[in-house]
């Protein structure tokens, strides 16, 4: 059996975010259990050109519902980029995991060559909805759950691979 759309988007979305989840409760637990401000990892970046934490996890949410609506041919929800807690970064990761749970897998399934077209900041992008899935999405959602994820390690939170790889 081939792998449609649905199956290579909403539920590869949602065990990343759940993933991320994870990540987010065991550095949260470490930071209390060593006397570790939560808000200073909420703030901690890899570089002073990279986003920190906080704006990883709002790009790895904006990733995985506007990848989704874009297949879909979908409004995805807009939620402004304002989490500066632990308990507002958890909850834009379960609103996000809550729109996901909506998306039917008739609205992506068979949407392949739907257009996509991004704006960016040199101009607009245009995929088909399976490029845009394959060469785009994916690869952004990925990359910031991956940065949230070296933040973390960065600033000494006790994260292994199979933290982020999660049980299968």
């Amino acid at each position: 059996m081939a792998l449609s759309m649905y199956d290579l988007s909403v539920p590869v979305f949602a065990r990343g975010l759940g993933q991320l989840t994870h990540l987010l409760d065991k550095s949260l637990a470490h930071a209390q259990a060593n006397g570790i401000d939560p808000a200073t990892l909420v703030e901690a970046r890899l570089a002073p050109d990279m986003l920190t934490l906080a704006g990883q996890i709002q790009r790895a949410s904006d990733a995985s519902k506007l990848g989704v609506a874009r297949i879909a041919g979908i409004t995805a929800p807009s939620f402004p980029d304002e989490e500066k807690t632990w308990d507002e970064l958890q909850a834009r990761i379960a609103k996000t995991q809550d729109f996901l749970k909506t998306v039917e897998r008739s609205q992506v399934d068979g949407q392949e060559e739907r257009p996509v077209v991004i704006k960016q900041r040199e101009g607009e992008a245009h995929f088909t909805a399976q490029r845009y899935l394959l060469q785009f999405a994916l690869p952004n959602f990925f990359f910031h759950v991956t940065t949230a994820y070296d933040v973390l390690r960065h600033k000494g939170m006790p994260i292994g691979k199979m933290d982020y790889l999660g049980k299968f």
